[in-house]
């Protein structure tokens, strides 16, 4: 579980999205897709897409490859939940390095703020029962996104669910039927003011076995702050850091008294 990248290894340009190798009619020069359109869900998907996604001005597609699979996220810069963070990368990365050791087959996971849904889609990839969560105006292009990755491509159909950091907890995921192996967050700590009920959050959803995965670009002094605050409630190991990116990629395991 603890294998893992050692400090100062630079991984595989987190800042970048992989892409695959040429295909026709994919676009690997870094540039966006052409723009989707959030009211024109594929038929396929109509009758599972709970939720409608938000109506921004523009979206485009944007390419991934991770674990042998090329991953198309429609994406829009008008929402910083519709934007995959360089810590998605990192931990896409790390999961598809170590999904063995980790038992990813079958494991029960969330992801908190699963933004528009890569790492989720990456975990469901490698076999993982994944529940992605985040802010109800989020939910509608995350769903979309999942849906149209992992239908039929995936052993287990990723659940959507919304959750707001602190609130409804134990009535939207009570503790005598939501277990989960994996907790997933990754850039989750930025220049915000509920970084305490994200705390709290992280603590409620974990119980004894379940594992924290949680990696972030460190770009304020309040995210060291949040870190410490986080290292004392979670036995916390440094599992890789991103040197150039400055991107570091932390397990933790709730303190039990």
């Amino acid at each position: 579980m603890d294998a893992c990248l050692r400090s100062g290894q630079q991984p595989q340009s987190v800042d970048e999205a992989p892409r695959p190798p040429d295909e026709e009619g994919l676009q690997t020069d870094g540039s966006s897709g052409p723009p989707g359109d959030s009211n024109k869900i594929e038929p396929s998907l109509q009758s599972l897409q709970k939720f409608v996604p938000m109506n921004y001005a523009s979206y485009t597609q944007e390419y991934y490859w991770f674990a042998g699979k090329r991953i198309v996220i429609q994406e829009s810069i008008e929402s910083y939940g519709a934007v995959v963070w360089p810590g998605a990368m990192a931990l896409c990365q790390y999961l598809e390095e170590h999904a063995e050791e980790l038992g990813l087959q079958g494991a029960k996971m969330l992801e908190i703020g699963a933004g528009p849904g890569l790492v989720s889609i990456v975990a469901s990839i490698l076999g993982a029962q994944v529940t992605a969560t985040d802010l109800p105006d989020v939910l509608g292009n995350l769903q979309y996104n999942l849906l149209r990755n992992t239908l039929n491509h995936t052993a287990h159909l990723p659940e959507v669910k919304e959750l707001v950091w602190g609130e409804g907890l134990e009535q939207n995921f009570p503790k005598s039927t939501c277990y989960y192996d994996y907790l997933l967050a990754s850039d989750v700590v930025y220049h915000h003011y509920f970084l305490d009920k994200l705390l709290a959050t992280m603590a409620y959803l974990c119980q004894p076995g379940t594992v924290l995965l949680w990696a972030n670009k460190f770009r304020f002094s309040t995210d060291y702050e949040f870190l410490d605050k986080f290292k004392q409630v979670f036995d916390t190991t440094l599992l890789a850091e991103f040197q150039e990116s400055s991107i570091k990629l932390f397990k933790g395991v709730l303190k039990w008294d």
